[in-house]
């Protein structure tokens, strides 16, 4: 697992978990329990999963790339963990402030390269 965590400030994943997302780069982790996992689409791009059990929100997946980040709170993860960027900090609402320096994306920003990347978004 990456020893880093991205925070993601977008609208779509405040409603998913109540504020920011953050999440932790899992191409490698083990999942079990798949029995118990539901998975839906969230958008064009992306699909979410969580627990049908517990209801814990578990992972981000991007469709293109089938990248999958999983919810950084699953882990105990060691000290030294950094961030390592931040994207849609306009959509950040102004109830909670952004005080660890690193790199930040806009919304617009994030989109822009994913399509210069050749991803198509509806």
């Amino acid at each position: 697992m990456q020893a880093e965590v991205d925070i993601c400030h977008c609208a779509m994943c405040q409603r998913w978990g109540g504020a920011f997302y953050a999440g932790v780069k899992g191409e490698t982790a083990e999942v079990t329990g798949e029995g118990a996992i539901t998975v839906y689409r969230s958008s064009t791009w992306a699909e979410r999963a969580f627990c049908s059990i517990c209801g814990s929100n578990l992972w981000y997946r991007f469709v293109p790339t089938g990248n999958r980040s999983f919810l950084a709170g699953l882990f105990n993860l060691p000290q030294g963990f950094g961030i390592e960027q931040q994207i849609f900090v306009d959509e950040k609402p102004d109830w909670y402030d952004i005080v660890q320096e690193s790199p930040m994306l806009t919304g617009e920003q994030v989109i822009a390269d994913a399509v210069a990347q050749g991803f198509i978004f509806d």
